[in-house]
């Protein structure tokens, strides 16, 4: 049975409800974790390699543990449990040993623990590592010859494949074959909070974490093994946390157990805030992909086959890796129905900065790649690049490139044809010509992009897909929830809210939704993926729904009317008849009075999914979003700058529940998409980063945005999601980079084969048009 409830009025869902944390957060009073301050607390620092990559020979750290005010300096020898870590496989040191290499600028070597942050940098200066230099592996081409090795086992972790059909009978019967090359840099994820940790000693529980965080159930796991102890003796409680967008999925892990071994050591509180720089230095990125594409179509623009090949610079450590080459792997051959698909991805080593979750998880790259080589193909047609995606989209009865077959919840043609009419689409291609011969020096174009998104973990993250909620309902009729994923700025705290006021009846004033605490609730998997809306909503409406049966049941027996005539609404209870009527508070304590149960627990599972690891085929995501997007870019022709000077999006989102958080989710999405696919570059100097801060490093500024920014939903609900709902937190970036790049591609006549497209980038493509 699924959860989908039939079109019916609803009180709360659809509504444009205020964010419920909006005023904490104005008013400066919500609580982050740089701001924890507690007696006795000391402060944390990191010694960090220096070197790409070298063995370490000795660390001394007399003249560090001698300066006033050091409380701690560990090193590997002070590790009570494993040293050995990592999310998917265990290839990262928490502190790297003596004898054994640092693997990239930023390894960490030791931890300090002193009374201030200063005397904590200032200990760190003092520790000691000598090193006997080694040769760095620092592309992917150097990587993948294999002749220095990173790890023992080689340059290459691991590899996957999808093999649908026959590429070559594909080719064969297309009657034109476009090749190309594409590139998508790294990107950082430039969230206003950076990295941090307090851990203390709780006599309760032995060791508490509050952290900024996506994962709370990943800490709790890996920091116990780090300090030797059971998984009972953590507990990890989510602070505020200040945005994340993958940044910190697994990331958090690595920075409590540093955190939480100064604590096991000195038996006090201890506060780890990375800066920012060491935060960009050391923490994981969006992977750089390497991409081959060739694609063959008919003349009538239908897609016969795609063959991929694509290298992930993974950086030094897997991380998350072979989970986001997963995804990379699905969404490779884009949003189409194409009979014929062979896709080889691997992950490689580098001694450079991990790279890990990002919004998007390993899409964004892959899908520019696609895209790009589409407009390549309408170009080669003479067909406008709508024409050929609509002529390619996937439909109910269609077939992904996984050869899952599409059943439900198939919005993709809707966005297509709902993009083209906000947009106006014949007419901005008018305009857009009309601006280009009136103008030398500045040139316009248009872009678009059609996008497809797998909603959670899919076959490959099955294990770790389900969640769970806990709802009480107080006797004053106020309502608690804690769930086990994070809001991290994305509004979930308000979406979870409003389904719990339409399963309970109540009013959304009364419900608050907690931080996730380990202690309440079960593992819930990861808040990643666009899925805390699906997985907690549908857990919290469970609970919310066992609640009101009772409340409804009580309600019947003691007025002596049916279940069927009772109405919970805006916070009361009445009789279709309006001849019973209480408040929801009032028949809260009448139902406490009676000792009924009032607080419940819901718990939803991902449906199962068939998949087939050796050939990539099967069924990949429970669902999926998809989108589509048009853009307007701007091009200097003497200069190289772009920027978007018009957009206009229309995204699938099975049902809309909150409209204010999906078009402020987009806006967010959309301007970082723009940063990826404009100017945001992280820069390297034999390894190490040297655009470590908001200075060197470029982010979108409000300036940026486009002055048309145009932002729509179309919906096909899905029958599993809560109230029919699917996500929108990662499909929101996904297609921009893309777009941009078709925009920028089709201004300056000539391909756009990188990302970001630089102001230098695009000027030297502009003087290989001129020559």
């Amino acid at each position: 049975m699924g959860t989908f409830t039939k079109k019916r009025d609803y009180s709360v869902i659809g509504k444009e409800i205020p964010r419920v944390d909006s005023l904490v957060k104005v008013k400066g009073k919500a609580k982050f974790v740089a701001d924890f301050d507690m007696k006795d607390m000391l402060y944390g620092a990191l010694v960090l390699s220096k070197r790409a990559r070298g063995r370490v020979k000795k660390i001394d750290v007399s003249k560090a543990s001698s300066l006033k005010g050091v409380r701690a300096i560990l090193t590997y020898e002070d590790i009570p449990g494993e040293n050995q870590i990592g999310e998917v496989v265990n290839d990262m040191p928490c502190l790297v040993p003596v004898g054994e290499e640092v693997r990239y600028y930023g390894d960490v070597i030791s931890l300090v623990a002193a009374d201030s942050l200063e005397i904590a940098k200032e200990a760190v200066k003092l520790v000691k590592v000598e090193y006997e230099d080694l040769e760095p592996v620092l592309t992917i081409e150097k990587a993948l010859k294999n002749e220095v090795k990173i790890h023992p086992s080689g340059n290459i972790l691991t590899s996957k494949k999808i093999r649908k059909g026959n590429v070559e009978k594909g080719f064969f019967e297309s009657d034109f074959v476009i090749e190309d090359d594409f590139y998508a840099h790294y990107q950082e994820q430039a969230y206003l909070e950076p990295q941090g940790i307090l851990s203390l000693y709780d006599n309760n529980y032995g060791i508490t974490i509050y952290g900024s965080m996506q994962c709370p159930y990943y800490v709790q796991e890996m920091v116990p093994k780090v300090l030797g102890m059971s998984m009972h003796s953590v507990r990890v409680i989510q602070a505020e946390t200040g945005g994340a967008f993958g940044g910190k999925e697994d990331v958090p892990s690595y920075v409590a157990s540093q955190c939480a071994l100064l604590t096991y050591h000195t038996k006090k509180p201890v506060l780890l805030v990375y800066s920012r720089e060491v935060d960009i230095q050391t923490t994981s990125k969006r992977h750089p992909i390497k991409s081959h594409y060739k694609l063959g179509v008919t003349e009538d623009g239908k897609i016969k086959a795609v063959e991929i090949t694509a290298h992930m610079d993974m950086g030094a450590y897997a991380t998350l890796s072979p989970i986001v080459m997963y995804r990379s792997l699905v969404h490779a051959a884009g949003a189409y129905d194409i009979e014929n698909v062979k896709v080889d991805i691997d992950g490689v080593y580098t001694n450079k900065v991990p790279c890990g979750a990002f919004r998007g998880f390993g899409s964004p790259q892959v899908l520019f790649a696609m895209e790009s080589i589409v407009d390549e193909a309408a170009e080669k047609l003479r067909m406008d690049p709508m024409d050929i995606r609509l002529k390619n989209a996937l439909r109910i009865g269609s077939r992904t490139s996984t050869d899952q077959l599409l059943t439900e919840s198939v919005g993709a043609v809707k966005t297509i044809e709902h993009a083209m009419e906000i947009s106006n689409y014949a007419e901005l291609k008018k305009e857009m010509a009309a601006f280009n011969l009136e103008n030398k020096f500045k040139k316009r174009g248009i872009g678009v992009s059609h996008i497809i998104y797998g909603i959670s973990l899919g076959a490959a993250g099955q294990h770790l897909d389900a969640a769970g909620s806990l709802v009480q309902v107080h006797r004053d009729g106020s309502v608690n929830i804690h769930i086990g994923n994070t809001e991290m700025g994305q509004g979930a705290k308000t979406v979870i809210a409003m389904i719990a006021s339409e399963a309970l009846g109540q009013s959304i004033e009364k419900i608050r939704v907690d931080n996730p605490d380990t202690s309440y609730v079960q593992d819930s998997g990861p808040t990643v993926a666009s899925r805390a809306t699906v997985f907690s909503g549908n857990a919290v409406k469970k609970a919310c729904e066992k609640i009101k049966a009772r409340m409804e049941e009580y309600f019947s027996k003691t007025r002596n009317v049916s279940v069927e005539e009772i109405v919970f609404k805006n916070g009361a209870i009445k009789t279709v008849d309006n001849k019973h009527k209480i408040l929801f508070d009032s028949l809260a304590n009448e139902c406490y009075n009676s000792n009924t149960k009032m607080v419940e627990r819901g718990w939803f599972v991902s449906p199962k999914l068939r998949w087939n690891s050796e050939t990539g085929l099967g069924e990949a995501y429970i669902t999926y979003a998809y989108a589509t997007q048009v853009v307007v870019a701007e091009v200097d022709m003497l200069t190289g700058k772009s920027q978007v000077i018009e957009a206009y999006t229309s995204h699938d989102v099975g049902k809309k529940l909150n409209p204010v958080g999906l078009v402020g989710q987009v806006q967010g999405g959309f301007v970082q998409g723009m940063g990826y696919g404009l100017f945001e570059e992280i820069k390297t100097t034999d390894g190490r980063i040297t655009t470590d801060n908001f200075n060197t490093y470029i982010i979108p500024t409000i300036s940026d945005i486009p002055q048309k920014l145009k932002i729509d939903f179309v919906e096909d609900a899905y029958s599993q999601g809560p109230f029919g709902a699917k996500g929108i937190g990662e499909p929101s970036l996904m297609p921009v980079p893309a777009s941009i790049a078709n925009a920028i591609s089709n201004a300056v006549r000539k391909r756009v084969k990188r990302i970001p497209a630089t102001a230098e980038y695009v000027f030297n493509i502009i003087e290989e048009v001129i020559k």
